[in-house]
């Protein structure tokens, strides 16, 4: 079942992509809306899919999910792309014109410390028997930084400047922007007060935040999400620990 939940994540994100990828060049609808489609496509899809296909869930699994999803966007090198058309029309719903040409290289290199990331993390909860939250921060980082984009892009006015690797060119987000990082990381905590004490309830109510939008606002351009992930793990098992 596992490799059949991974068939149809990888079938139906690329219809997604490609559809994203016509929007994009026939539609002229900015890659900034497209992209984040298939970031909650990425998201969600696995909530329904492992659900309609179920496998054990493992480090192994986990792993090898990730692999895949890494190997799949070897798919999109250049001379793949040029090759063949449906991939240059699905690149499309990614590649923001101010990425170039580094799209490719950060989505993979950040899905990349992403992973490692976030299995580290899962190994450490499993270690103390508090897996059931390692949903905090893949909900901030996967609703949140996911809708920070789109909301900045239509709504933006008041923004700062943040820069990306490997380039000295500056981007900008927004403060609107990170505000849905900041709304999304309240909800996450209040939602998940019942696994907290009252003392650890509070301090992450505080903290997580505050923390989190800061870390949004801060991290390189396109590569929020191993630090999002890293952060959110470091608070997360400290307040574990001392509360």
């Amino acid at each position: 079942m596992f490799y059949l939940s991974q068939a149809a994540k990888f079938t139906i994100f690329f219809i997604t992509s490609y559809v994203g990828g016509i929007l994009v060049s026939r539609a002229a609808l900015k890659a900034n809306y497209t992209r984040k489609i298939n970031h909650f496509m990425i998201f969600f899809l696995p909530l329904f899919l492992d659900d309609l296909f179920p496998y054990e869930k493992t480090l192994t699994t986990t792993f090898l999910g990730f692999l895949l999803l890494l190997l799949s966007l070897s798919l999109y090198t250049e001379k793949m792309r040029q090759r063949c058309g449906v991939l240059q029309t699905s690149f499309l719903s990614f590649d923001r014109p101010e990425d170039r040409p580094y799209t490719l290289f950060w989505c993979s290199t950040q899905i990349a410390v992403s992973s490692i990331v976030l299995i580290i993390l899962i190994y450490c909860l499993a270690a103390i028997q508090r897996l059931d939250l390692i949903y905090i921060p893949v909900i901030i980082s996967g609703v949140g930084d996911g809708l920070a984009e789109p909301v900045g892009v239509r709504f933006g006015r008041h923004v700062f400047a943040t820069r990306a690797l490997f380039s000295t060119r500056r981007y900008t987000r927004s403060f609107e922007g990170s505000a849905c990082v900041l709304l999304t990381s309240l909800a996450t905590i209040i939602y998940f007060r019942s696994s907290f004490t009252v003392n650890q309830f509070w301090t992450a109510l505080f903290l997580f935040p505050v923390l989190m939008t800061l870390t949004e606002a801060k991290a390189p351009h396109t590569w929020d999400q191993p630090f999002l992930y890293m952060v959110a793990g470091i608070l997360l098992l400290t307040i574990l620990h001392l509360f």
